[in-house]
């Protein structure tokens, strides 16, 4: 084979689920992969044990699954069978009461499945594709896009460069090739800080019902608890061994007030009052005192890509807070949308330009893929942060409680069936048509939660347009709901003020 016709090589950044996906979705399209990761290789058992102390648990949803049957089916399979369904909410008040409240009138689910499972099982799948090699412990020290060169420092202290002929960013909020980039490309950049912290918990698995049998769940498995308190939550998912993941987010200076374990206690007592006996005084105090406080991080960034050299994917370019369950979906969905378009323009993974050119193709598809995608990125961002306030809060209050109803009564008079798409369906119009999102105008009225959760064919910003129009027809109806139940009050009192002045007692 000559060098003419050889595979160009793509070098992804990042072995994280979304670089690993890409790795498999460049690699069945004929490129040449090496994946760099700075940390040591997940499988490892020394590996497991430090993944205990951030989030393990994902809540996956169809963007994501549909994602990963696009790319890989035998994948979006083995996750299904891996995860737990989880129906709908569960709210807990104060008195420990709960209330059910459904994600989707026709059951459908968001998953709860382990991090490191679905990041192993990519990554087992990516190494197994011809042509994908992983080099684990590489820290990247710096790119240079017009040599096409990576820097690169492995385990042993050797200085490495590597060359390559289109280069992936997936490597988080944080990524050094999006810093790079940053260094050729005129980025407009924000990131943001939110004043508020997150604390993983663990709620262990209840006692067998039977001598010798299997644990049992303490909670519904199917529900995502919450504990909304106003100005700050608890969350709690499930896992595959009966336990619970739990997640405690609040105010910097909420923390900061938990200084003691005694303090710890009678805060956790007052406000989560029927977790508390679930988690366990002594679980939750290690928790506290062992589990790191992290930060929450808002990404944006515009463009994604350099030329035909670079794009930066997932968390790289869109970090966004976790309160809609969009971040890891969004950035499997970032793999789908780009490798179709990398199909859509013809992309020889063969092709090489001469020296000094371009392949337009590859500039043409990053190019759209940089101006289509950012609506989507900046919306799902910014719906993802106004979430944390229905779920903490607005979640408990009657008029959201009024608005849902009404927002599902429309829905079920003139959508029925509307929420039910399935990936393969999906994948087959949007081949078929060449667009990702091929529901530019969906039909019937959506709730805002079943188009972003339930409808992968919808883009994010068409969610956003369709939801504002809703939006506006709902606070007209509320408003009108609350005058009718005034004015009836008043016209109640009316009458009954008269009763009581004409009353032969009142005198």
């Amino acid at each position: 084979m000559s060098q003419e016709t050889a595979p160009r090589k793509a070098v992804i950044i990042g072995a994280g689920p979304v670089g690993c996906l890409t790795a498999i979705a460049l690699a069945k399209q004929g490129w040449l992969v090496d994946i760099y990761e700075g940390r040591p290789d997940l499988r490892l058992p020394s590996s497991k044990s430090a993944a205990q102390q951030r989030s393990i648990n994902l809540a996956v949803s169809s963007r994501g699954i549909s994602a990963l049957q696009a790319i890989d089916p035998g994948a979006s399979d083995r996750f299904l069978n891996a995860a737990i369904p989880m129906r709908g909410r569960m709210i807990h008040d104060l008195q420990g009461r709960q209330q059910s409240q459904a994600y989707d009138r026709n059951g459908q689910c968001i998953n709860s499945i382990d991090r490191a499972l679905l990041n192993e099982d990519l990554l087992e799948e990516a190494v197994r594709v011809p042509g994908v090699k992983v080099f684990f412990k590489h820290k990247v020290l710096s790119i240079d896009f017009d040599t096409k060169n990576v820097s690169a420092k492995s385990d042993t202290g050797e200085d490495l460069t590597v060359p390559f002929d289109f280069c992936i960013g997936a490597d988080g909020s944080y990524s050094i090739v999006r810093r790079q980039m940053m260094r050729v490309v005129r980025m407009d950049y924000q990131q943001t800080y939110i004043p508020h912290e997150y604390l993983e918990l663990r709620m262990p698995a209840g006692p067998s019902s039977e001598p010798n049998g299997e644990p049992t769940f303490l909670l519904d498995p199917h529900h995502l608890h919450i504990w909304p308190r106003h100005s700050f939550m608890l969350i709690a998912l499930p896992n595959k061994d009966k336990t619970f993941t739990c997640t405690l987010f609040a105010p910097t200076s909420e923390f900061e007030r938990l200084d003691s374990r005694e303090k710890t206690l009678k805060w956790f007592e007052a406000n989560f009052p029927d977790a508390l006996p679930l988690i366990g005084e002594e679980a939750l105090l290690r928790d506290f005192e062992n589990n790191p406080r992290s930060a929450l991080i808002t990404v944006k960034a515009r463009p994604y890509h350099y030329k035909d050299r670079g794009i930066i994917i997932g968390d790289a370019a869109h970090s966004m807070v976790p309160f809609y369950g969009q971040g890891l979906n969004c950035g499997l969905e970032d793999v789908r949308v780009l490798d179709l378009l990398l199909r859509k323009y013809e992309v020889d993974p063969a092709f090489h330009p001469a020296a000094g050119q371009e392949d337009t193709r590859l500039a043409r598809a990053l190019h759209v893929y940089s101006e289509t995608r950012y609506e989507d990125l900046i919306t799902i961002s910014d719906l993802a942060m106004d979430n944390y306030t229905e779920m903490r809060h607005s979640v408990t209050t009657p008029a959201y409680l009024f608005r849902k109803s009404l927002d599902n009564i429309l829905y079920y008079l003139t959508a029925p069936g509307a929420s039910l798409v399935r990936p393969e369906e999906l994948n087959a119009r949007a081949a078929a048509q060449q667009e990702p999102f091929p529901a530019t105008h969906p039909a019937g009225w959506l709730p805002l939660y079943t188009m972003v959760t339930f409808r992968p064919d919808i883009s994010y910003a068409t969610v956003r347009r369709k939801a504002r129009r809703q939006g506006d027809i709902l606070g007209y109806a509320t408003w009108a709901a609350a005058a009718v139940t005034v004015g009836t009050l008043g016209i109640t009192c009316a009458h009954l003020w008269r009763r009581f002045r004409g009353s032969p007692s009142a005198a």
